[in-house]
């Protein structure tokens, strides 16, 4: 009986996980690897070895880099402020409550809002949330091929 329940702990983490790689707040890639290292635990790691589960925690820590330099890098390249980075910060934990658009375009609309606060340059202002958008939908897109094949190995390996 435990070990249904560690096998639902498990899935239910993945499954999470994936939500987490386009919902910011939810820490995705951690939470799918810390699923498949519970499914290689079940089993003793025999279906998952361990050589499975360091891959899959290479890929967490390759995911969360690449996640971090594309948003900053997009900022950064584009001149960004601390309060184009922080408008951004706000206008994402505003998108989280404001469904699949606010998740998409809230954060543009912050680092625009915080660089026009700091600069009142309206042309700056877009260009700087417009690339700060961009390397967030970078990072978003290598976070989810990066979970979707994190999950497909762990799939591989239990059915081979």
């Amino acid at each position: 009986m435990l070990d249904i329940i560690l096998w639902i702990a498990a899935v239910l983490l993945m499954g999470v996980g994936i939500l987490g790689t386009v919902i910011p707040m939810i820490p995705g890639l951690p939470m799918i690897f810390a699923g498949a290292w519970l499914a290689a635990f079940i089993d003793h790691y025999d279906k998952i070895n361990v050589w499975v589960v360091v891959l899959l925690g290479v890929l967490m820590l390759f995911g969360l880099a690449v996640d971090w330099i594309a948003q900053t890098m997009g900022a950064k390249k584009a001149g960004a402020t601390k309060l184009g980075i922080v408008g951004s910060l706000i206008g994402t934990f505003v998108g989280i409550f404001t469904g699949l658009w606010g998740l998409i375009f809230m954060p543009l609309l912050g680092a625009a809002i915080g660089e026009f606060i700091d600069h009142q340059d309206m042309l700056r202002s877009g260009k700087v949330g417009f690339a700060t958008w961009l390397g967030m939908i970078i990072g978003t897109v290598v976070k989810l091929a990066l979970a979707f094949t994190m999950i497909g190995v762990v799939i591989a390996d239990i059915l081979i």
